[in-house]
């Protein structure tokens, strides 16, 4: 075949002719260098603003992991660390890269072309791609007043409905859902269905009704696969790691499809030092508690530029909706060194998606403000 010759309409896959890719934030490194900006503000992407725990800085500075080996591919270390926090088996324990990983191998663990999959809309876009990708049936329920609606949930799932995703707290309006109406969602969901509730935030949460789902519902014999992150407060987004907990039937499934080193050594060591490290626990409380302050002023500073925000929000970010189109508020933003999110891949392509970050940062945010208006409203 000539090189630029189109290929045999029969090669890719047709459920992927519909799908547009995942679109990442913009790296701050390609920003600065486009725009001639010596300071990139980026709010965009849900990270950490702290980088790793300072016992997993130090022990990625110091260990070369035998480079030239590869990964334990059963990340057993972490793994059973993971079992004795849950107080869980090791074999009711299965990592990947980030949630987002493990969303993609339940997929293909469970999906068949033709198989349904409901969850909540605006929501993580991962959910409706890796559907889509495997040929399975998105079906997406509007939120109720920008929360999971898990009654209208129920009345999608049908006798194809192999998944339906709870996102707690939703990606990306920042809502929780509550142990009393997952409770009553437990009572009524049919047998037959994996309930996900994905849980990337839940270290960052001090609300009361706000559930373990690992303690609430998987170890009270619930059909669910739990989702848990090291991309968020953890702040090793960039070395891909998370994990799930479910039965050993769904975890047999997951490493059947994973592929077989897709985790690397410095990814395992780094979580397991975050995890049981000396101070981490301390560590923790102390990004808990920052992330608290900042996005209540994050939101201060939005709302002062008439940005008004959706919550109560839970997490390290806020959503807001503009009413319009966001692309070209987030490319103003852009120009002038901030980065958002855009919401047009979630659902939600009138939305920004505005991450917690540190007081440098939200100062950039603001003097961005003051020259790119959205609305008629003058900050006092």
């Amino acid at each position: 075949m000539r090189r630029g010759t189109s290929v045999n309409r029969g090669l890719i896959r047709p459920a992927l002719e519909s799908i547009s890719p995942y679109e990442a934030g913009k790296p701050v490194e390609e920003v600065e260098r486009e725009l001639g900006i010596a300071r990139v503000a980026k709010l965009a992407s849900n990270e950490g603003p702290f980088g790793p725990f300072p016992i997993a800085r130090q022990l990625l500075a110091t260990q070369s992991y035998d480079l030239n080996r590869y990964p334990d591919s059963s990340a057993y270390r972490l793994r059973a660390a993971l079992a004795e926090r849950h107080r869980v088996e090791i074999d009711e324990v299965a990592h990947g890269a980030g949630a987002d990983g493990l969303i993609s191998h339940l997929s293909l663990a469970l999906l068949d072309p033709g198989d349904e999959v409901v969850f909540g809309w605006p929501s993580f876009a991962s959910y409706m791609l890796s559907t889509l990708k495997l040929g399975g049936v998105p079906k997406t329920v509007p939120l109720r007043d920008y929360h999971y609606d898990l009654e209208a949930m129920l009345a999608q799932i049908g006798p194809k409905t192999k998944i339906v995703y709870v996102c707690n707290p939703n990606n990306p309006t920042g809502t929780m859902t509550g142990r009393e109406e997952l409770d009553a969602y437990f009572e009524r969901v049919p047998e037959h269905v994996l309930t996900v509730i994905d849980q990337a935030y839940l270290e960052y949460i001090e609300e009361p009704d706000y559930p373990d789902a690992v303690a609430d519902y998987f170890k009270q014999g619930k059909r669910v696969a739990v989702l848990r992150s090291f991309s968020k407060i953890y702040g090793l987004a960039g070395l891909r790691i998370g994990y799930a907990v479910a039965s050993k039937e769904i975890c047999a499934a997951i490493a059947k499809v994973r592929p077989a080193f897709d985790v690397s050594s410095a990814a395992q060591e780094a979580a397991l030092a975050s995890l049981i490290g000396e101070d981490a626990e301390a560590e923790l409380a102390r990004r808990r508690s920052y992330n608290a302050v900042a996005v209540a002023e994050l939101g201060r500073i939005l709302r002062a530029f008439g940005l008004e925000t959706v919550g109560p929000a839970v997490a390290n970010f806020l959503f807001v909706d503009l009413g319009t189109d966001s692309r070209p508020f987030f490319e103003q933003l852009l120009k002038e060194g901030v980065i958002v999110r855009p919401l047009h891949g979630f659902g939600a392509p009138t939305a920004i998606r505005v991450t917690a970050g540190t007081a440098e940062e939200h100062e950039v945010l603001r003097r961005a403000l003051r020259v790119v208006r959205p609305s008629g409203h003058n900050p006092d």
